[in-house]
C-alpha cells in the first residue's frame, strides 16, 4: 500500500519527462492520427514509455485517470499501459477490472489514437467483457467517434484467443462499410485472426461481402489464404467498381 501511494500521475511524468528526445519528438508527431483534436508531445521513445508504465503498474486508480486526461499523448499512452499490465494481471480481482473497464469507456474521449486503443482495448476492455453481455461493444461500433469503433472489434481480440469468434463477425458485418481507413484495417485484420480459428466461418464472410468492402478491409483479410482462394476473393472484390 505505501508503494502504491508513491505512484502518482506527477512522479510518472517527471520521470517521463527524463526520456525526451528532440528526434522521438519529430517521429511521433507524424505517426499519430488525432481526427481534429489537438494533442501535444513530449517526444519519449514508446520503449522507456512501457519500461516506465511497469515500473508504475501499482498505480492507484485515480492516478491512472490524472495521467488519462494529461494533455500529452506519452502520458495517456503510460496511462493505458499500466491499465494493461493492471487488466493482465492474474492477481487483479474481478471488481478492480470493472473500474478499469468504467475508466476506459468514461474517458474515451481521452483515447484518441489507434495505438492506444489496440493497447488498451484486448484486456482492459475484452478481458473483462469475457464472461459478460457484451452489448456496449455494439454500442461502440455504432459510434460517430471512430476510436469508439475500433474499440468495438479490437477488444475481441480477447474473445478471438479463447476460441470465441462470434461476436468479431457481427462487429465486422457492423463495420464492413466503414469510411475510415483504420476501421477498414482494423475490421480485415480482426476477421483474418478469427478466421485462423474457423476458416469456414471468414469464407462465408468473405463470400457474402468481398464483392462490397473496402479493398484494404479485403487485403487484409485474406493475408493468410493460399494464392488460388485470395485471387477468387480479389477478383470478387473488383466486382464493386
Amino acid at each position: 500500500m505505501k508503494q502504491e501511494l508513491t505512484m502518482t500521475a506527477k512522479l510518472f511524468l517527471s520521470e517521463l519527462s527524463a526520456f525526451k528526445t528532440k528526434s522521438q519528438l519529430e517521429n511521433v508527431q507524424k505517426y499519430f492520427r488525432d481526427e481534429g483534436v489537438e494533442t501535444r508531445f513530449l517526444g519519449v521513445p514508446m520503449r522507456n514509455i512501457f519500461l516506465l508504465a511497469k515500473k508504475f503498474a501499482l498505480m492507484p486508480l485515480n492516478e491512472i485517470g490524472k495521467l488519462l486526461e494529461d494533455k500529452f499523448y506519452e502520458a495517456r499512452m503510460g496511462a493505458i499501459s499500466i491499465m494493461d499490465f493492471q487488466a493482465r494481471d492474474k492477481k487483479t480481482t474481478t471488481e478492480a477490472k470493472k473500474k478499469l473497464f468504467d475508466l476506459y469507456i468514461s474517458k474515451h474521449n481521452c483515447i484518441n489514437n489507434w495505438d492506444l486503443v489496440d493497447r488498451g482495448a484486448p484486456y482492459v476492455v475484452g478481458g473483462y467483457l469475457s464472461d459478460k453481455p457484451r452489448k456496449i461493444l455494439y454500442k461502440l461500433a455504432k459510434s460517430k467517434n471512430v476510436w469508439e469503433r475500433r474499440t468495438a472489434i479490437v477488444a475481441t481480440y480477447y474473445f478471438i484467443r479463447q476460441n470465441d469468434i462470434e461476436d468479431t463477425f457481427k462487429i465486422a458485418e457492423i463495420l464492413v462499410h466503414d469510411k475510415h481507413d483504420l476501421i477498414n484495417k482494423a475490421v480485415g485484420s480482426w476477421v483474418r485472426e478469427a478466421g485462423k480459428r474457423d476458416k469456414q466461418k471468414l469464407l462465408g464472410f468473405l463470400d457474402k461481402f468481398a464483392p462490397v468492402m473496402p479493398r484494404i478491409t479485403l487485403s487484409y483479410s485474406i493475408e493468410k489464404l493460399d494464392r488460388k482462394l485470395k485471387d477468387v476473393y480479389l477478383n470478387a472484390g473488383k466486382l464493386k467498381k
